[in-house]
């Protein structure tokens, strides 16, 4: 796998308003967990589709890996021009502290927003221009946006064997729990219990 999409929920769907939200670091990290061993084993391309939530934490995330992997690449592939015109400055200012850092921005259309053919088309531009997606999605907490590019890579996945990466939500709340757990542990570690307070 050469060139993956990477793409899933918008911020508000999972309660997400502002980029200090505590959430945000964990769906960075269940990202990285899975983009590893791809780039690993040759991924070149991380491509999104640039809305705001899980696509710009994925190009975060790429753009981090590039310390370690230096060869690795990260596009966005807007629907239409501006994106970010309508949201607001502390989320326009994100996006563009992101596009100054990626290798590639493009629109599937020049134009504004004029209409659902714009996401069609940017989703099948997507679609034929990698080999396969990794999708932060979890039918089992409800359905959100993801739900129509899950259907359309399941489908070129029947005909042409694209593959699917999914992090759910339980992905998220293990790295979460891990986390806590080696906190506590540093926590004890410090403790009475090891006689360190007498040193």
């Amino acid at each position: 796998m050469k060139n993956l999409l990477v793409t899933g929920y918008r911020a508000h769907e999972l309660g997400i308003f502002n980029q200090k939200h505590e959430g945000i670091p964990y769906i960075k990290k269940a990202i990285i967990a899975k983009l590893i061993p791809l780039i690993e084993d040759g991924l070149e391309w991380i491509i999104a589709p640039g809305q705001y939530g899980v696509d710009l934490w994925a190009a975060e995330a790429a753009i981090s890996l590039r310390k370690r992997y230096p060869h690795l690449k990260c596009s966005i592939i807007a629907a239409y021009a501006d994106p970010e015109a309508n949201w607001k400055e502390d989320k326009q200012e994100y996006f563009r502290t992101i596009l100054q850092e990626i290798d590639y921005y493009g629109s599937a259309s020049n134009q504004p927003y004029s209409g659902v053919w714009q996401l069609t088309a940017r989703d099948e531009l997507l679609l034929r221009k990698t080999d396969g997606i990794l999708l932060v999605y979890d039918e089992d907490a409800g359905e959100g946006s993801p739900r129509f590019m899950k259907k359309k890579a399941l489908k070129k996945q029947q005909e042409e064997g694209y593959g699917i990466i999914s992090i759910s939500s339980e992905d998220i709340q293990s790295i979460v729990q891990e986390e806590q757990e080696l906190r506590q542990d540093l926590d004890d570690f410090a403790g009475d219990e090891w006689g360190l307070d007498d040193l």
